[in-house]
């Protein structure tokens, strides 16, 4: 059976929406690792139910029974593979027929093959998961949150969208994005009482980096994060009604300085940086 860390104590509860309502049903897609695993745990601490949304039918189904034994909510498994026009719908209707309070978009891939030798095809799977299917599940789940005047988005973008810093990838255009749309879309439910989070984590402990195939093994261990921080990271900053979560200090000074760097020298910075971790593949 899947194994399920406990959160840490001193981690604030999730945020109570407009109106006072504690909120308490959720959906998280590519729940099964990673951030999305720690969201599901982090919020089946705190007493809410959940449809947790993968493509690996089985491991959903341990970590939904692990996660209802554990805390005694109410934990359902949705198997969707969200690069498919089925899978995709499956989580849209399930968006719409039930009333969320939040949804996580965490469902996200990388390609480990440089935009000129990659094929149409490979670029057009990567979008449909990290932008269509972001999108898609967005607009089915905001109407019923407007009508009720309660709820939250968060979409798991990445500190890759605030630069050119991946030299051939498509990635960091993809979650560029994600998080320009997520503010965007932010200024417009407001006044309805929803609120919507771009969470831009920096290199994370999980099982992304290995599924694209690329090797991170010179990545100095200073600079990753762990899941369960980042979650905690990203609820706080919802509950203060922040639009960007970029957690741990080292990612803010990072973006920071991504933002007032000269273009030129930060793809001089990262192509070098790539090189001397072995990641340069053009």
């Amino acid at each position: 059976m899947t194994s399920v860390a406990t959160p840490d104590s001193s981690a604030e509860a999730v945020p109570k929406v407009a109106g006072g309502s504690n909120l308490r049903l959720a959906l998280v897609t590519g729940a099964s690792a990673g951030i999305g695993k720690a969201f599901a745990v982090r919020l089946a601490n705190d007493g809410w139910d959940l449809v947790l949304v993968a493509r690996d039918a089985q491991r959903l189904d341990e970590l939904c029974t692990s996660l209802s034994e554990t805390y005694s909510v109410k934990a359902t498994p949705l198997p969707a593979d969200l690069a498919t026009p089925s899978g995709v719908e499956s989580v849209e209707a399930k968006l719409r027929a039930e009333p969320f309070d939040l949804l996580v978009n965490n469902a996200g891939l990388s390609l480990h093959t440089p935009f000129l030798k990659s094929t149409v095809e490979q670029e057009l799977y990567l979008l449909s998961v990290n932008v269509h299917a972001v999108m898609r599940l967005t607009h089915a789940v905001l109407p019923g949150m407007v009508t009720r005047r309660r709820g939250n988005v968060i979409n798991v973008s990445s500190v890759a969208g605030f630069g050119a810093t991946m030299p051939g990838s498509t990635y960091p255009a993809s979650k560029a994005w994600v998080t320009n749309f997520s503010e965007s879309v932010a200024l417009s439910v407001a006044r309805h009482g929803v609120k919507v989070l771009a969470l831009c984590p920096g290199f994370t402990r999980s099982e992304f980096h290995s599924r694209a195939g690329i090797d991170m093994s010179k990545t100095p261990n200073w600079f990753w994060l762990q899941a369960p921080k980042v979650v905690d990271e990203a609820l706080r900053d919802l509950g203060k009604g922040r639009t960007v979560s970029i957690p741990n200090w080292k990612y803010k000074i990072v973006v920071g300085f991504m933002r007032h760097t000269p273009t030129r020298l930060l793809r001089r910075m990262a192509r070098g940086a790539r090189v001397r971790t072995g990641r340069d593949t053009e």
